[in-house]
């Protein structure tokens, strides 16, 4: 059996042990524990027992601590599956929505996921589902609130004077 990995002593087991009670993160605050117990003279073993985990994750956490500090101690972000659509799609996307619809181009007085999914289908061959779509602006940060819907044939200065006067004639 080979020689135990040296653990880099720039901490010591009591100052790991006061970040990992302060560390947000469960996974990582065990790590630290594990490595403070392994820096205390405990067996490599027993210290990744007490941590709950197997000795060669103890190793592991030994081998990222050495190379990066406390920093290796966090889990690294997982890839995921890609977005659908590129930046500049969804750039494309936020900009459709800010911009109002034109009743008589596109038919419709307010946006919809329904409408703007047809329209990402026309425009880039990418078709989302209405709940699909509601996570890609909520990513974007959008909310679902709308603006007050405005009849297209409404006066502004007819409704200001009617604030103004109440239902008295001119």
């Amino acid at each position: 059996m080979g020689a135990a990995l040296a653990i880099r002593d720039e901490l010591a087991p009591s100052a790991l042990r006061r970040r990992a009670r302060h560390e947000p993160n469960r996974r990582a605050a065990l790590r630290m524990l594990a490595i403070a117990n392994a820096l205390e003279g405990m067996s490599r073993a027993e210290a990744a027992r007490l941590a709950g985990m197997e000795r060669q994750a103890l190793r592991d956490a030994v081998v990222r601590y050495n190379e990066e500090g406390i920093a290796g101690l966090h889990d690294r972000p997982k890839p995921g599956r890609p977005q659908r659509l590129s930046e500049a799609e969804q750039a494309a996307l936020a900009a459709r929505v800010f911009a109002e619809p034109d009743p008589e181009r596109d038919g419709t007085a307010a946006w919809t996921r329904a409408d703007l999914g047809r329209w990402l289908e026309a425009r880039f061959g990418k078709a989302f589902h209405p709940s699909s779509l509601s996570r890609v602006l909520r990513r974007l940060g959008l909310s679902r609130q709308k603006v007050r819907p405005v009849h297209p044939e409404a006066d502004p200065k007819a409704q200001e004077r009617f604030r103004k006067r109440g239902c008295a004639t001119p």
